[in-house]
C-alpha cells in the first residue's frame, strides 16, 4: 500500500560529469540547487548578476555570461510576471526598491516566455539545458494567481524541450514538492518555501537522474575532505590540529590532482 505520491524520473540521455563546468540561473531555488554543486567542488556559476525569476530576466544574465562556456546549465523559472520601467519599455531584473509608480506589472505569455528561452538557449550554446520550475509560490499573487504563472511556465518549459530534442530536458521540481512532499513538515515557517530536509530530498533525485557512476564516485571522494574542513576543533592552535589541518590540505591537493582542478 502507498501512502504517498511518488514521481517517477526517468533515467537522463547524458550524465553530469565530475567537476562538470555548470551555469545556474533563475529563481532562488536555483541559489539552493546549485550551491549544492559548489558544495561539492563542480565548476558551477550560480546566478552570477542576482537571483532572475523570470524567462526575460534568465535571457538578460545569460547575454551577459557568455565567457562562462557551460557545458550544461540549469534554468530555473520562479513566475511569468514582469516589471517595466515606464520611462524606457524595458523590462528590469530588478526595481532596486524605487516607487512602484515608475513601473508597469505585466504578465508573459506562454510564447513570449517559450521566446526568451529559446534565444537564451541559442546563445549559451551548452550541450544540456536542463529546465526546471520552481516550487516556491508566489502568495501575492493569491494562489490561484500563483497556480496560472506556474502552469504558463510549465506550458512554456514543455515547448522549450520539444523544440530541443536532445538538448533541452525537464526536472520536476515543481511536482515533486507539490504532489509528492505536500506536507507541511517539509514546508519552511512561511509555509511557501522548502524546507532543508526538502531541497535535500530534491538533490538526491537531480542526483539519480543526471549522475552516474563517475559523478557519485566524485562526490564520495569529496565528502570526506568537505567534512574535515567543516570540523570545528576545541584547540584550533594545537600541534595536533595543525598537522590535521596539513593532512586535510594533502588530501585536498591529490583530489585537485586526480580530478584535473587545480
Amino acid at each position: 500500500m502507498l501512502f504517498r505520491t511518488e514521481i517517477e524520473i526517468p533515467k537522463a540521455d547524458f550524465e553530469i560529469q565530475p567537476a562538470e563546468q555548470m551555469l545556474f540561473v533563475g529563481s532562488c531555488f536555483a541559489d539552493n540547487l546549485g550551491r549544492r554543486f559548489v558544495e561539492n567542488r563542480f565548476c558551477a556559476t550560480v546566478n552570477p548578476f542576482g537571483v532572475m525569476y523570470n524567462p526575460a530576466s534568465i535571457l538578460h544574465t545569460v547575454e551577459k555570461s557568455l565567457e562562462v562556456q557551460p557545458r550544461v546549465a540549469v534554468f530555473t523559472l520562479g513566475t511569468n510576471h514582469v516589471y517595466i520601467l515606464k520611462e524606457t519599455g524595458e523590462i528590469v531584473d530588478n526595481c532596486q526598491k524605487r516607487p512602484q509608480r515608475l513601473f508597469e506589472e505585466r504578465e508573459l505569455s506562454v510564447e513570449e516566455c517559450a521566446g526568451y528561452l529559446q534565444k537564451a538557449v541559442d546563445l549559451l550554446k551548452a550541450e544540456k539545458v536542463i529546465i526546471t520550475v520552481s516550487p516556491i509560490r508566489y502568495a501575492k499573487y493569491g494562489y490561484h494567481g500563483s497556480q496560472l504563472s506556474k502552469a504558463t511556465l510549465q506550458l512554456a518549459a514543455d515547448k522549450l524541450v520539444k523544440t530541443n530534442p536532445g538538448v533541452v530536458s525537464y526536472f520536476p521540481a515543481y511536482e515533486i514538492m507539490n504532489d509528492e512532499l505536500r506536507d507541511y513538515r517539509f514546508y519552511q515557517e512561511d509555509m511557501l518555501h522548502p524546507s532543508q530536509q526538502a531541497v535535500e530530498y530534491i538533490w538526491e533525485k537531480f542526483r539519480a537522474a543526471y549522475f552516474g557512476k563517475a559523478a557519485e564516485q566524485f562526490l564520495e571522494d569529496w565528502r570526506p575532505i568537505r567534512e574535515a574542513f567543516g570540523h570545528k576543533p576545541f584547540h584550533p592552535e594545537s600541534e595536533e590540529h595543525q598537522k590535521f589541518i596539513a593532512r586535510t590540505e594533502e588530501k585536498k591537493r591529490q583530489f585537485e590532482e586526480k580530478y584535473h582542478l587545480l
